[in-house]
């Protein structure tokens, strides 16, 4: 006979043991679910992450892209400046050149024919004093008073320097009206070697010797050019720029030289020109100053670079004119430099454009 009293224990553990498995059996329902949950998170929060990542990434590239955008921006203003500031310097360079151009014309057309009168006088005062070489005692007196003898001679040369000086305007205000151009606006076939002397003859007064340094050698080794298809005006300005960087360049190195050690070695300019398979136009200008440091040659045509004071230079001009010879004409413009031996910039654009 069961005893009554482990019936009733069987009974309650067994009871006991039916809510222990409900109860494991929620317990691993909301395992699983808790499970399912911390899963369905990660992923949410992997996604979420990744978009993250690929937000930053676009905002990263964005980011730089306005930062291009902006740089282009400032190198385009700084161009559309530089380039009006070119086109009102050319103008006012073209106005000058015209209002000067109108009364030297008129001066050296007359000079022609003031030396004639004056021969044609002089002339007749010889012969005057050669039929009466004993006039009254009031001519004698007035030409000992003037020094006709002395007057003679005189007279005939400062009319040639009247008319060398003249020239010599003439020559300057041809070379300014054809260095600013303004009348050509699209390509045309012009000399390569007359831009340079414009350039040159607009410099002289930088090429000449002063009291603290003998004249600057400019040394010329051209070849026979055909003419160039570009725009005139804007190659002359690409010349004028690397001829100003090449005198500053030379003054730099003499501001700490002497007199005699400039004599010694003499500041010049070099300038080859040279045609490459018939169909590119090849410039040197080369100085012996004192070089470009290495640790700014990269930096030579970007746009604000310079190594001169404030208010000396802008960091434009090489900007400018490495845009004109390879964006405008499709050329090149390089330079090679070593430290304290000089600089030499070559140019290269093609004979013929392709329209």
């Amino acid at each position: 006979m069961d005893n009554p009293d482990f019936s009733i224990q069987i009974q309650e553990l067994e009871k006991t043991n039916r809510i222990l498995h409900k109860k494991l059996e929620r317990c691993q329902n909301e395992r699983h679910q808790l499970e399912t949950d911390i899963a369905t998170k990660e992923f949410l929060l992997k996604k979420v992450i990744c978009e993250l990542e690929s937000s930053q990434t676009d905002l990263q590239l964005r980011g730089q892209e306005l930062e291009n955008t902006l740089n282009s921006l400032h190198k385009i203003q700084a161009q559309i400046i530089q380039s009006e500031k070119m086109s009102a310097l050319g103008q006012m360079v073209a106005g000058i050149a015209h209002e000067i151009n109108n009364p030297v014309s008129f001066i050296y057309g007359n000079i022609s024919h003031i030396s004639q009168y004056t021969h044609d006088l002089l002339r007749l005062v010889q012969l005057y004093h050669h039929y009466f070489p004993n006039p009254p005692v009031e001519i004698q007196t007035e030409r000992k008073t003037i020094d006709l003898d002395f007057l003679e001679k005189d007279a005939i040369m400062v009319l040639n320097s009247m008319n060398i000086g003249t020239e010599r305007i003439r020559d300057i205000v041809l070379s300014l009206r054809n260095f600013s151009r303004l009348d050509e606006s699209e390509y045309k076939a012009v000399d390569i070697h007359e831009g340079i002397d414009n350039s040159l003859m607009i410099l002289q007064h930088r090429l000449k010797a002063t009291d603290k340094s003998p004249e600057i050698q400019i040394i010329k080794d051209y070849n026979n050019l055909c003419n160039v298809e570009c725009y005139a005006g804007q190659i002359n300005q690409v010349f004028m720029n690397i001829l100003v960087n090449a005198l500053d360049a030379l003054e730099e190195l003499n501001a700490k030289r002497t007199y005699q050690e400039i004599r010694d070695n003499p500041s010049s300019i070099t300038i080859c020109t040279s045609t490459i398979d018939s169909q590119w136009v090849k410039i040197t200008i080369t100085d012996n100053g004192s070089g470009i440091p290495e640790s700014i040659q990269k930096e030579i045509f970007n746009p604000f670079f310079t190594t001169k004071p404030v208010g000396k230079g802008t960091g434009m001009g090489m900007a400018i004119s490495y845009q004109i010879i390879n964006e405008k004409h499709g050329g090149k413009l390089e330079f090679v430099s070593t430290p304290g031996k000089g600089t030499e910039f070559v140019v290269q654009i093609p004979i013929q454009q392709q329209v």
